[in-house]
């Protein structure tokens, strides 16, 4: 059977935004690594390196709203960004300061693998706030996860427990954010897209992290003579920051939040081998058995899901249709009662 047009069209756009996604989220990572790692470019200040994205992505996402008007803003009270924004804005300015500062003690290729454990997390914490239900084979999915995460790190050749324990609290605070968005804002029918999320979060980040800015890296950056602000390193990686956010933007709008889910489990296969081969991290063959457990427990996961996704739309087609049979009737019976009461007069 031949392939439309459309088709064919629809699958090569699909794969692109996919590719687009790829490249960018690739191209962050390692460059924060180089910014940040003292082997490379030598620039160990994470806090201000996020900051200057949330100042750098803050702007243009205002710009895109409130300027170009190109991104339509959400209606939304001061009471609601209070009890609902700030909080997840607090926890998102804690996930990218704990993952920043992680770059500095760890390779690329072992951060990818200890960010295997998101699925664990996200579901645990749903479970806590019974945004999921509690299930045994799931939960026997994410103990195959974290064990495959455990041997990897058991044969990490540079582990570091700081950096470890400064990954896991960002892959916790990350996976609590995502939870708390639906408890506090699609709950609520408020649904943010990746620009309209740095309109409002990115702000209340800035001023979340000014905190510990003051405290630990202004001092050093005050002190330090030799500092300049390199506009050509810091623009082109804030660029590259908020160019991610559009391809989430393009991604998730045009395919789903699943397709993104499982380009991201290719994004960190591309990471590990491009950290193995060019940035010359090691990788040991234990840290490949334990990823590649990992990997299947994950790969399992976005099938569950994506199987839970089908039967959710079947079922919506399912009740569409009987509602639409059910309106069908009613105009038949209407029409014959009417027919009736005519034969009758």
């Amino acid at each position: 059977m031949a392939v439309s047009d459309g088709v064919v069209k629809k699958i090569v756009l699909s794969y692109t935004y996919v590719a687009i996604w790829i490249f960018l989220s690739f191209t962050v990572i390692v460059y924060n690594k180089y910014i940040l790692d003292r082997k490379m470019y030598n620039w160990p200040y994470p806090i201000s390196l996020t900051m200057i994205h949330m100042a750098f992505c803050s702007s243009l996402a205002y710009l895109l709203v409130r300027v170009l008007k190109l991104v339509e803003p959400v209606s939304m009270s001061r009471d609601l960004y209070l009890k609902s924004v700030v909080p997840i804005g607090a926890l998102y300015s804690l996930s990218l300061w704990f993952s920043n500062s992680a770059y500095i003690y760890l390779s690329v290729s072992f951060i990818q693998m200890l960010k295997a454990l998101m699925p664990v997390a996200v579901y645990s914490i749903g479970v806590l706030f019974k945004k999921e239900t509690f299930k045994n084979e799931t939960m026997a999915n994410m103990v195959s996860i974290s064990l495959g995460v455990a041997i990897a790190a058991y044969g990490e050749a540079k582990f570091d427990s700081w950096g470890v324990t400064l990954q896991l609290l960002a892959v916790a605070f990350e996976a609590t954010r995502l939870v708390l968005i639906q408890i506090l804002l699609n709950s609520k029918g408020i649904s943010l897209n990746p620009i309209t999320s740095l309109y409002y979060i990115a702000p209340c980040c800035l001023v979340f992290l000014s905190v510990p800015w003051i405290i630990m890296e202004y001092p050093s950056l005050r002190d330090n003579s030799s500092f300049h602000l390199d506009f050509a390193i810091f623009g082109t990686n804030s660029a590259c920051a908020f160019a991610l956010n559009l391809a989430v933007f393009l991604l998730v709008g045009k395919t789903s939040a699943l397709t993104m889910n499982v380009a991201g489990v290719v994004k960190d296969w591309l990471l590990i081998a491009f950290s193995w081969s060019v940035i010359k991290d090691t990788v040991t063959p234990v840290n490949l058995i334990g990823y590649g457990l990992a990997f299947l427990g994950v790969a399992y996961y976005n099938h569950c899901k994506l199987q839970a996704l089908k039967a959710s739309e079947a079922q919506k087609k399912a009740q569409q249709g009987d509602e639409e049979a059910g309106r069908l009737l009613e105009q038949k019976d209407g029409e014959g009662t009417g027919r009736k009461n005519d034969s009758q007069n």
